[in-house]
């Protein structure tokens, strides 16, 4: 008995979210090739069930056969990878992995309570006559609510220290900014809110590509902006150059200064 497997050709160009017809052959011939292979199993079990005692299989035939179904179950993994890696391509992982370090900004209305510090920074697109801030848990339950006096149009920065209404501390956690804000003609105003920080992870959740920002997750597609970290604050050369030089003035005063006191106190 002969089985031949059938080949699948992996697919040439990167999956995305626009390119499902690609995604749809290589699952189908992956699917394909997973029925092949089960067909081989139940062939070839059969066949060593019902085989000629006295005329037993070949065993350069059965060796073949061996050799075929490696064949068919390699074609079943490899396929698998490859679906894999076009799909970490497709979804940014590999762009995603070039922010680690970076200033980000993205859209999103939440963040991580660290430590007892949460952030965000939200935007009122033009000026508003009321302004109020919720933060809700996860729950969806209002912990801390405030009424900002400075409503003009721009960005805005809010720092939460985690404490609730009644000033108890709240385990670090994610937590929602809500932000309502109407004009003066009592219209609602849409505000847009993100999250600032550096990025020091990239992690894929569900097929999705998420970059850790201040110990929250965010979607790497809701990133706006990208900019390097502002460099340390280097040492003043003037106080480089001078702290040695005081130093050793230090040094050599202090023994004339010591021998100028035991003098003065024995001419008394």
């Amino acid at each position: 008995m002969t089985v031949t497997p059938t080949t699948a050709q992996p697919p040439t160009a990167p999956v995305t979210g626009t390119t499902s017809s690609a995604a749809d052959s290589t699952a189908s011939s992956l699917a394909s090739l997973t029925d092949n292979f089960q067909t081989f199993l139940s062939l070839l079990t059969t066949q060593l069930k019902n085989q000629d005692p006295l005329s037993p299989l070949d065993s350069n035939q059965f060796t073949q056969q061996l050799v075929q179904m490696s064949g068919v179950e390699q074609q079943i993994q490899s396929n698998a990878l490859l679906k894999q890696i076009a799909g970490n391509t497709g979804t940014g992982i590999s762009t995603a992995v070039s922010m680690i370090g970076k200033d980000v900004r993205a859209v999103t209305d939440t963040a991580a309570l660290n430590k007892g510090q949460a952030n965000w920074v939200y935007n009122l697109p033009s000026d508003a006559s009321d302004l109020k801030l919720e933060i809700v848990d996860s729950a969806g339950k209002v912990v801390h609510a405030e009424a900002p006096s400075d409503m003009k149009a721009g960005d805005h920065t809010l720092s939460w220290n985690g404490k609730d209404l009644t000033g108890t501390q709240l385990p670090d956690g994610n937590y929602t900014l809500r932000v309502t804000a109407t004009d003066q003609n009592g219209a609602a105003i849409a505000t847009t809110t993100y999250v600032d920080g550096v990025v020091t992870g990239v992690e894929q959740t569900n097929g999705q590509t998420m970059l850790t920002i201040n110990g929250g997750q965010v979607s790497w597609d809701t990133v706006t902006s990208i900019s390097n970290p502002a460099p340390a604050a280097a040492p003043s050369l003037l106080s480089t150059v001078t702290s040695p030089v005081t130093s050793a003035i230090s040094a050599v005063t202090s023994p004339v200064t010591s021998v100028v006191s035991a003098l003065t106190g024995g001419g008394a």
